[in-house]
């Protein structure tokens, strides 16, 4: 079952250095966020990367990346802190840290583009922040694993990952102020990334 840790703390360090980095980075601007107004308060929000489609804002494509760091109350963080911790690690070993690292920011960045785009479409506004459009770029690249390299995932992380994306779905469209289009977009983007990665640079060898 690769989605179950069995790391103590220093070699969980050792193995996933980026995973470990996105979770310290998150953690740290919550901090901020909470002492400068609150991580619910929309200004501090936009204060500090969060994505919205108002101007001046509109061009300022720095909050593409920064909103993946910022995230708005404690369940928000948790959550999404949860994933990264659990299933982000065996991502981390199969592609190494750079390539890792350049999947988490582009699928992250796909998604919000993604969001803006259909909210300009609506013609509402939006301020939006979180993790969810990379922890989705993550599912999708264990979904191609999943469907194309079978050798790499047992049964019961594969049965795992249907269930998640299943629930995930469901609660994209029944739970109100998620943004299902940073979820699809990271998905789909991270399905397709990873794919053109291992073309492109080759299958790591696992230790």
């Amino acid at each position: 079952m690769i989605f179950l840790r069995y790391e103590n703390w220093k070699s969980y360090l050792r193995f996933y250095p980026v995973t470990c980095l996105i979770l310290l980075i998150n953690i740290v601007m919550f901090i901020v966020l909470t002492v400068q107004g609150g991580s619910e308060n929309s200004l501090t929000l936009i204060r500090y990367g969060a994505l919205i489609n108002e101007a001046p804002f509109t061009d300022q494509l720095w909050r593409y990346v920064s909103a993946m760091f910022l995230h708005a109350g404690f369940d928000h963080l948790l959550f999404n802190s949860f994933a990264i911790l659990v299933f982000a690690p065996p991502l981390e070993r199969l592609l190494g840290s750079l390539r890792y690292v350049l999947l988490y920011l582009v699928t992250g960045i796909v998604g919000n583009i993604l969001s803006i785009a259909h909210y300009n479409m609506l013609a509402e506004t939006t301020v939006s922040v979180g993790a969810s459009g990379a922890i989705y770029g993550i599912y999708g690249a264990f979904l191609y694993v999943a469907l194309f390299q079978r050798s790499l995932m047992d049964d019961a992380s594969r049965k795992t990952l249907y269930t998640l994306l299943g629930f995930g779905i469901l609660f994209s469209f029944a739970v109100a102020n998620i943004n299902w289009t940073a979820h699809f977009g990271g998905l789909l983007s991270g399905f397709f990334m990873y794919g053109l990665l291992i073309r492109l640079t080759g299958q790591r060898k696992r230790h």
